[in-house]
């Protein structure tokens, strides 16, 4: 089994802290991962993805040519990527920025959900976590890791300066799960 998911969107919005503690989480959880990230040089704003694979086999090369999984965090990450989704792949996108009213994917043949993250984000309590409400949400939708376990990492994920936050990302993540529980 290899999984290849494809974060992005701009710089700012934890796309590659959100990758980060996926693959972390994965390693922690007995897969081989890769983490691959990639951004523009700009500080704030500019274009931020990464592809997180996680396999129980050895895995060739971190790049990925198709990806299993979308999540589209900016409107120009929605265009930009979700060509590189296999057929029946699956497409999450930010709702909160790209809306689900006037967007729709170009490909008839993937699974589009749309979550409104940073909604989510402030219900959870702090809208600077709309990374990890998505990530959450894609956790509860792919199964791909039990989200018990992912809230679990993220102590031992954390630098220490920022252990802190600890419990604000784990109620982030529970949000998301909440959130597709209750479509």
């Amino acid at each position: 089994m290899e999984y290849a998911v494809v974060m992005a969107g701009f710089g700012g919005q934890g796309v590659l802290t959100m990758g980060d503690l996926l693959a972390f989480s994965g390693m922690k959880a007995g897969y081989n991962v890769t983490w691959m990230p990639s951004y523009g040089v700009e500080m704030r704003g500019g274009a931020a993805n990464c592809t997180v694979v996680l396999s129980k086999e050895k895995i060739g090369a971190p790049i990925v040519g198709a990806a299993r999984a979308v999540i589209a965090m900016s409107e120009p990450a929605f265009n930009k990527f979700q060509d590189r989704l296999v057929p029946g792949g699956l497409l999450m996108v930010n709702s909160s920025l790209v809306p689900a009213a006037e967007t729709r994917p170009e490909r008839g043949d993937v699974e589009a959900l749309f979550v409104p993250a940073r909604e989510l984000a402030e219900e959870s309590g702090d809208p600077k976590m709309a990374n990890l409400t998505m990530l959450g949400a894609f956790l509860a939708r792919t199964g791909l890791l039990e989200l018990k376990q992912v809230a679990g990492a993220v102590s031992a994920f954390l630098p220490p300066e920022k252990k802190k936050l600890a419990p604000g990302i784990k109620k982030a993540l529970f949000k998301g799960q909440e959130y597709i529980a209750s479509l």
